[in-house]
């Protein structure tokens, strides 16, 4: 049996309504002149109507409606449907020319993640990925990406740079999440305590932390959203204000390990707090050269996790065993990984040292 939806027929041609026009005043004997005549409209409009070439407006129906009782609502649907049909029409030969652009966009792993739909044919494709985008065409595409964001830190990234279609997929599924979740009008201050609270969660396992995380965050206007990174992307976080009450910081489990995880979180939070509203913040490892915002922010989020007069008299010992290693991170209240994490960062340990004490993370997702 074949498939309807793969059968339909879809014509690349459209009937103006004139064409119903004529068949109906010859189905009544009626001449286009008699037809000018009786709606007193030039005979003209009425051959260029039939013909196709001019539109039936809201009066003219009224008047066809008299003249040929047919209702009006009959003529302005089949004018209506002309005309979207004609647009619809003109859009496809447009896109027909940006097909070569869905070269640039992650379109198959949209589709495996159940974000646009999968189709055979590639200028279904390109409107199913207009549709995620929430753009009309690929030039508009270009506008808002290329344009507003890059001006912003995102042209320090290397990632979007070079990928500007994968980095902008994962920014938008981070946009049509964050949508989904009900945030309360921005508090900074709030923001700022919940913090201190989010700390004690880097010694918890994901399934405890991450609804607590969200729950917490979103208790102070910021949604945060977890989304694995698109290929090419090299992504370990976003920040950015979706609205001037609702900031979204989003995060990509980039090296799977809880280390790398709550700097990231902690780092985002610190744009949130302290830096400029218009920008959008990409946590990219690869960077040419590391602005003022993400230095303060780096600095800020590691005092946040080790303070660094606790961290400076643990490397004075010189004792980094895995005992050592775990009881200052209990006593300090956080994750091994995370003590093993900045001993390695700043060279204290080798990176192939200790990361038995980093707790694993993956993701568990459904289709979006």
């Amino acid at each position: 049996m074949s498939d309807p939806a793969r059968t339909q027929f879809s014509p690349d041609y459209v009937v103006p309504p004139g064409e119903t026009l004529r068949e109906t005043i010859e189905a009544l004997a009626m001449t286009q002149a008699e037809l000018a005549e009786r709606t007193s409209r030039p005979k003209k409009t009425i051959n260029e109507i039939v013909k196709g070439k001019a539109a039936i407006t809201t009066e003219t129906a009224i008047q066809f409606e008299r003249v040929l009782g047919v209702p009006a609502r009959i003529w302005n649907s089949l004018e209506m449907n002309y005309q979207e049909r004609l647009a619809r029409l003109e859009e496809q030969m447009r896109l027909e020319e940006d097909i070569a652009w869905l070269n640039t966009i992650p379109w198959r792993k949209l589709a495996e993640y159940g974000l646009i739909e999968a189709k055979e044919r590639k200028i279904e494709i390109l409107a199913h990925v207009l549709n995620f985008f929430g753009v009309a065409s690929r030039q508009a595409w270009e506008s808002y990406w290329l344009s507003v964001h890059a001006g912003c830190s995102f042209k320090e990234s290397k990632a979007f740079r070079s990928n500007p279609g994968a980095v902008a997929a994962w920014l938008r599924i981070g946009e049509l999440r964050a949508r989904g979740i009900e945030c309360a009008p921005y508090d900074a201050s709030e923001f700022r305590k919940t913090l201190k609270c989010i700390r004690k969660l880097t010694t918890k396992d994901p399934d405890v932390f991450q609804p607590l995380l969200e729950e917490w965050c979103a208790n102070c206007g910021v949604a945060v959203v977890f989304f694995p990174e698109l290929p090419k992307t090299r992504l370990c976080g976003a920040t950015r204000w979706l609205n001037p009450r609702k900031a979204l910081l989003q995060l990509s489990l980039r090296y799977k390990t809880d280390d790398q995880l709550w700097f990231t979180f902690f780092h985002e939070a610190v744009h949130i707090l302290k830096h400029r509203k218009l920008e959008l913040y990409l946590e990219d490892p690869e960077v040419d050269e590391m602005s003022h915002e993400e230095r303060e922010a780096d600095a800020i989020s590691e005092n946040i996790l080790i303070s660094n007069r606790e961290f400076k008299e643990f490397v004075s010992k010189g004792i980094y065993s895995n005992n050592s290693i775990k009881k200052f991170a209990r006593e300090s209240g956080i994750s091994p990984g995370i003590v093993v994490g900045r001993l390695q960062h700043y060279g204290v340990i080798p990176y192939k040292s200790g990361n038995h004490l980093k707790r694993k993370l993956k993701f568990v997702l459904d289709k979006v």
